[in-house]
């Protein structure tokens, strides 16, 4: 055994990486809606999981055909669904069924590769339907904490190539141009410190990678992108690949599954957090940087 552990060598030794089990997270079944809360979320709560840094909520949902979330309203978070496999319809709430026009930031029928992201501010109401026949559709749903309340509601929605994630982490998220004292105009131009990622209003980096098997993908710390220098990085596993996919992390013993997330403090700014693909199949790793 000592042979063994031998072989295992930390890049990072000052970072704390707590693993989440998939099946520590909450879990609830409506018929049309199958979800899992990696952090306390409706009626399940558990006080070790209520928040990391800024990131409040990480749900993991499937939902069925011709089913979804009906209109309700967002206020003071900054909300993003991430698409997995499916179709997901984005309506806001000013707009009628069957007269929105073409695709636009408030209406967006979603498939794999889409980000929609809401700024809920002083208060939106959208819905996200799936209205397609046949496919059920699997999706992350994530939530911020902004830097202050009181925003203007804003929506953006955004692809991302996967022969893109498939090269290294594609930054998806980033600080706002501007930070907490942006101007009007800035607010108006919504320029991400990151070229083509979507501009968030909190210290916050949201990536994402597919690693093909024994291959290694490297994060950095914060992207250069940050304000705070002391960074806390949430790494989730999607459930995607039929248990298939496994990550290691720094070059750590422990194994990620699918479904599984890890809790990476005590990082800084420019620290590379190595993620090595060790499972039959491509892994696709979502990462969730936050002050």
């Amino acid at each position: 055994m000592n042979t063994i552990r031998s072989t295992f060598s930390k890049m990072l030794p000052h970072a704390k990486i707590t693993h989440h089990h998939s099946a520590a997270r909450g879990h609830s079944d409506h018929g049309w809606l199958n979800t899992y809360h990696s952090f306390s979320f409706a009626d399940w709560f558990d006080p070790n999981f209520t928040h990391f840094g800024t990131l409040r909520v990480l749900n993991e949902d499937r939902v069925k055909p011709n089913s979804g979330f009906p209109t309700h309203p967002h206020r003071d978070f900054e909300i993003f669904s991430y698409i997995i496999s499916g179709e997901l319809t984005h309506r806001d709430s000013m707009l009628r069924k069957g007269a929105e026009g073409g695709q636009s930031d408030k209406f967006y029928r979603m498939r794999r590769g889409d980000v929609q992201f809401t700024t809920g501010g002083t208060g939106i109401a959208h819905s996200e339907q799936n209205e397609h026949a046949k496919e059920t559709v699997h999706f992350l749903q994530i939530w911020a904490i902004p830097w202050k309340r009181g925003l203007t509601p804003r929506y953006h929605t955004r692809h991302f190539e996967d022969d893109e994630k498939r090269k290294g982490f594609v930054p998806i998220l980033s600080p706002l141009k501007g930070g907490p004292e942006a101007t009007f105009e800035q607010e108006k131009l919504a320029e991400p410190t990151i070229d083509g990622t979507i501009p968030i209003h909190a210290d916050f980096v949201m990536g994402a990678g597919l690693i093909a098997p024994q291959s290694k993908f490297e994060w950095m710390v914060g992207s250069g992108a940050t304000e705070s220098s002391k960074r806390k990085v949430y790494i989730h596993i999607p459930m995607a690949k039929k248990g298939k996919a496994k990550v290691r992390l720094d070059g750590r013993e422990d194994i990620l599954n699918e479904g599984d997330g890890a809790f990476v403090d005590g990082v800084h700014t420019g620290d590379k957090l190595t993620v090595e693909s060790v499972g039959e199949v491509e892994a696709e790793v979502v990462v969730l940087d936050t002050a």
